[in-house]
Formats: C-alpha cells, structure tokens, sequence
C-alpha cells in the first residue's frame, strides 16, 4: 500500500467492474446467488436508484438487520453510491436495544429479515410500532420512531406495511441511472456512509460515524497484509454487522477484486462445506468457530488444501491450537487483526511471512499508513519498548466521531488526533504489540464485546434486585464469560436462573449471564468507589474457573 486512495467505495466498485468484470464478486451458494464483479456493480446501482426513488436522499440513514444475506453486501454498496448512511444492526437484538439504535441514529429506511435464533424481528418492530399494521407501506407515521418512513423486507411471506426488497427494482424505474451518476459525483470521500453502534462503560450504545476515505483505505491495507488478489475467494461467515464482517471482508476483499463467498450464519458443517465447493483460498473467524470445526467429527471428510490464509480475531489463540490450523487447515499463511469499530477496524495486524510465534504472542505491527504508540494512560507520554501502557492510535482510519455525541468523541480522540483505545498493551522494539488488558470494563466472549454496564442498566429492572454488578470471568472455550454479582431487595429471594432468564428475555442472547451470585455487599475503595477487579478475583475463585481444566 504505498499511499492512500483518495475515491469513493461506488467509484472503486465501478473500476473493478471495468478490470474484473467476469471475476466472482459476490457467492452466497445457500440462495444459489452468484454475482461477477460486473454483475455487482450493475444490481447495486439499481438498488441505489431503487432507494432513491423511495425517497431516501443523500445523508439519510438506512439500518439493514439481517444476517449474511447478499442483499447485505448489496446495500451496503448500494447505499455508498447514492449517499446514504448504512447503520448495521447486531442480528442479536431484542426490542429493547432496537429502539435505542433506531431512535438515536434517527434511521429512516429499515431493511430486515423475518428473524434469527430466538429473536422474532417481526414481531420486535410492530412492537415498537404498531401502526405499521395498518400504514401504507412507505407511510409510516411512528409515535416511537418518528424518523423512520419505510421498512423492507427481505423473506418471502407477506408482512402489512411493508415493501418487499423487490419492489426496489420497481422504484428503480424512476430515476435514471444519469441521475445517479450525477449523484454519485457530488460525494466527497470524507462523507460518512457507515454508523455501527458501540457501547461504553456509560451503557448507552454510540454510533462510530466511519467515511469511504476510512473504509477503502483500512480495507485496502488489511487485504495487502493477507497479500489478496482476484485470484483469492474469502469465506465470509463472521457477522456483516461487525466490522469484521463488513471491512475486513467486505472491503478487504473488494478493494482486491477478491470473490466474496458468504455463509448466512456459522456452523461447522456450513462453513467446511463452502470452503471445499467454492475452492475458499481465505476464511475469517473468532478461535472458537475454527476450534468447532477441528474438533468436528467430520472434519477428515472435507477439502482444505485450496486454503491459504484468512483472519483469527476477537480473543488469543493458543499456539498449539494456531499449529493446527496451519497442519489441518492448510491455513499456513493465517494472520491475526487487533483494532475496534472506532479505526474502521484494524490498527495492527501480522503479516504472512510473520513466525507463529508473533501470531499467537503479538497482535502485529501497526498496519500501513497508521500510527501507534504505547503511553502513560495519565500523563499520555511516549512509554519505552516492552513497558505496559494504553495503546493509542493515529490516521486516517480514526473515525469521524460518534453520531451526536460531540462529548464522547473528544473523551475518545484526543486534541492532536490520537485514539485512546481503553486497552493496556505493550510495543517491543521491533514494533510488535500485544494486548494485555483493558483500562476499561468491557468483557470478550467468543468475539463478542460486552459491556457491562448496559446488562447492569438491564437486570436493576427486576423487581427483586437492589443493586448489580457484572463482570468477566475466565472462559476456556470463549475466553471470557459473564457474571452478575447481585445484592436483592429485602424479602426477595429468586433463583440464579431467573435472573439469567430475565436477562435472556431482553437483551441479546450472548450477553446474559452464565453465573449469578447473589452477595451481601460489594468490595469497595477508601472513595467509595467498586473495586470491579476484586469482585472478579473472587468470583473466579468462587465458581473454580482458575483452574487449567476449564
């Protein structure tokens, strides 16, 4: 990557049409949907002008929740070319978080499937707007949710007051593709065209505001540490709300004219099956999806010598556990990504060539054309190699800032453009780094970032509980599991399991506790202040989880 590009996502899609036309762009082999590069950029200007024609305009934002459909992948392009902002919905969320993320980004268009796992997503928005039962579609008139007009729906059963994803095409008729063209020249690279939603330690989500100058570039220099080309075909299975999913597949893969192939949701046999019949030469995951399949009773039966590399990201991987993907999996050139949604993702990565002593030990050097450094989290000086510290970063992947949150975005991006991760890490002298803990409170499980506060907001509902406080516990298999250390309302007396269930009920399912302790009192500082890390302490000593077995 020897500088940065200065072009927009829909003039870059437009470019690989004209040198790749007939290369796979796009493979969702579960719907039998296959587009060329060509293809794709012609079916995502019809959906631009699609959208267009419903009446969203430059700047307005369209939320999609859904898994890994291609219709995924074509809105997020379709959006980029005509100007609106795609907002990326976790496919785990309940009404109670939908509302938030609606009603905060001021979404417009929402573009949803029936539902996944054991969340009904129809039944979630005609809660949070009943009116849709009898509104005309496209004339939503919400109490709740007054920004948003229109809902698409992407399944095949009829839904009152919805549009169909295929009447796109229909509205499509009536702007003429000069018309989107004109439109598509007015974009700037530093507009925003992604908002996905983050949460903090205040428990309220935020919305990263990410533009096609952080987007194009992140993913151009991700796909040229994993050195990709139109010859490579990544499966992608990882959620294309994360930005694991969305950048370091999407883009990585398209600023490469790379063939995307897509798996709807994980599971072992899925994945296996796609990576031999499509000849995958890259897959992404967290440890535990290849763990799932390694120790897959199958896994003898499939193909992988096509493979090549891929990403392993969200938790550490244990070197012998890396030696076996390399040996079984043919992954010999695997690479692991460190960064978060506010870098568009990646800030450090390793490289192919890198020892897998420096994949397991390290999160990388420093990906091209960004900064990073290691500083004192209260003096924010330079730290010497090998000296723990927060680990900061600089450049153009540094996000535009959180949507509508003027005072969360300078506590994240100091005054001279430096983002303060909130991670302790260290940098050695030849600028490899590694994560070693967090300044803040946010728990990994499989991948998943967890933030505390927002399950604490939730479980003080229950009428039985005084007080709350969550925390993270050592996992073998997640490498982190949640857990709720609760003080109850004198008289009350429910099981672990209720409040476990409660949790379950309306939050996201990967965020309910796997241990509840009910506790007299909280460990304290002199302040008055929780001493979270010796609530953790105690509780993996309470529940064994210190031993090497687990």
């Amino acid at each position: 990557m020897s500088k940065l590009l200065k072009i927009t996502i829909g003039d870059m899609l437009k470019q690989q049409a004209r040198d790749y036309p007939d290369s796979d762009a796009l493979v969702a082999p579960y719907v039998g949907a296959r587009y060329t590069y060509k293809q794709l950029d012609e079916v995502t200007d019809i959906v631009a002008r699609g959208l267009m024609g419903m009446g969203v305009q430059r700047g307005d934002k369209v939320s999609i929740w859904a898994t890994n459909y291609p219709e995924w992948v074509i809105t997020q392009f379709a959006t980029a070319k005509m100007g609106a902002v795609l907002v990326t919905v976790n496919t785990n969320y309940k009404q109670y978080e939908l509302e938030y993320l609606l009603k905060q980004s001021d979404t417009m268009t929402l573009i949803m499937m029936k539902g996944f796992k054991d969340s009904d997503y129809v039944s979630h928005i005609r809660g949070l707007c009943p009116e849709l039962n009898e509104a005309e579609p496209g004339k939503l008139d919400s109490k709740k949710l007054p920004f948003l007009k229109n809902v698409v729906y992407l399944d095949s059963d009829e839904q009152p007051g919805m549009f169909k994803w295929e009447q796109l095409f229909g509205f499509a008729e009536k702007v003429p593709q000069e018309e989107l063209e004109a439109h598509m020249a007015e974009l700037a690279i530093d507009d925003v065209i992604n908002m996905q939603y983050t949460s903090g330690t205040t428990g309220f989500p935020k919305g990263v505001m990410l533009t096609h100058y952080n987007l194009v570039n992140n993913g151009m220099a991700i796909g040229d540490c994993m050195n990709l080309s139109e010859k490579d075909r990544l499966l992608i299975v990882v959620p294309l709300f994360h930005c694991f999913g969305c950048v370091l597949g999407v883009m990585a893969a398209f600023t490469h004219a790379t063939a995307m192939i897509l798996v709807d949701a994980y599971s072992p046999v899925k994945v296996m099956n796609a990576i031999q019949e499509e000849r995958c030469t890259a897959c992404h995951g967290v440890p535990t999806m290849f763990i799932g399949m390694l120790d897959h009773p199958d896994f003898s039966k499939y193909d992988f010598s096509t493979l090549r590399t891929g990403i392993m990201a969200g938790s550490t991987c244990p070197i012998e556990f890396m030696k076996r993907c390399i040996a079984e999996m043919n992954m010999s050139e695997i690479t692991i990504t460190y960064g978060q949604t506010e870098s568009s993702p990646a800030i450090t990565m390793t490289r192919t060539t890198d020892p897998i002593e420096k994949k397991v030990e390290t999160v990388g050097q420093h990906v091209p054309g960004v900064e990073a450094k290691i500083v004192d989290p209260e003096t924010w000086e330079e730290l010497p190699p090998n000296t723990q510290g927060e680990i900061v970063a600089r450049g153009y992947n540094i996000m535009k800032g959180y949507y509508k949150m003027p005072e969360a975005t300078a506590q994240a991006i100091d005054e001279d453009g430096w983002l303060h991760t909130g991670d302790l890490g260290t940098m050695d002298e030849d600028g490899f780094f590694k994560v070693t803990g967090r300044l803040k409170d946010m728990i990994i499980r499989g991948g998943e970032n967890i933030y505390p506060r927002e399950i604490e907001e939730y479980i003080y509902t229950h009428p039985a509980v005084r007080d709350v406080q969550v925390v993270g516990v050592p996992d073998h298999r997640y490498g982190e599991e949640v857990l709720a250390c609760v003080i109850l309302k004198d008289g009350e007396h429910p099981e672990e399991q209720e409040i476990i269930d409660f949790v379950k009920e309306g939050l996201s399912r990967f965020k309910s506790p796997r241990y509840v302790k009910f506790v007299d009192s909280f460990p304290l500082t002199a302040s008055g202040k929780i001493q979270k890390f010796k609530l953790r302490e105690w509780g993996s000593e309470v529940l064994g989880l210190n031993k090497e077995e687990n």
